[in-house]
C-alpha cells in the first residue's frame, strides 16, 4: 500500500471572552449550567448528571455547586472569562448555590436575572365528566 498523506488539522485558536453570561437551568431533578458569550454562543457547559451525580442527588444544591465549578474552571482557563451576567431559570435547589460558587472561582457577577417562565392561561382543562 502506498503511504497516504495524513491530513493535518489546524488547531482552532481559543478566543478571549472577558465578559459573558451564565445560564442556570435549575429543575427538581437536575441543574444545567451553560457559560456563553454576550451574544449567547455557548463556551462551556456542565450538569449535575455530567459530574457523576445520579438519581435524586442530581437535584441538590451541592451538585449544582460542583457543576458550576467544573464549567467555570473550563471557561476561565480556555476563554479568560472574568465577569458574567447570570440568568436563572427554574425552581430547583441549585439556584443560589450555582451563583454562590462563582465567587470561589473569582468570576465577578454583574447582574442576576430570573427568566423562569410564567404560565398564562394554564393547561387545557379536562373533558366534562358524563354521568
Amino acid at each position: 500500500m502506498a503511504d497516504l498523506p495524513t491530513a493535518t488539522k489546524k488547531k482552532k485558536a481559543k478566543r478571549s471572552v472577558p465578559t459573558g453570561q451564565m445560564h442556570v437551568l435549575a429543575t427538581f431533578n437536575n441543574t444545567i449550567i451553560t457559560f456563553t458569550d454576550t451574544k449567547g454562543g455557548a463556551l462551556a457547559n456542565s450538569s449535575a448528571g455530567a459530574c457523576g451525580f445520579r438519581g435524586s442527588k442530581k437535584g441538590t444544591a451541592y451538585a449544582a455547586q460542583i457543576a458550576t465549578e467544573k464549567a467555570g474552571t473550563a471557561v476561565k482557563q480556555l476563554h479568560g472569562l472574568t465577569k458574567v451576567d447570570v440568568y436563572i431559570k427554574g425552581v430547583g435547589l441549585g439556584r443560589e448555590a450555582a451563583v454562590r460558587s462563582l465567587t470561589n472561582l473569582g468570576i465577578q457577577v454583574e447582574t442576576i436575572k430570573d427568566v423562569t417562565g410564567v404560565p398564562h392561561g394554564g393547561v387545557r382543562p379536562r373533558k366534562a365528566r358524563r354521568v
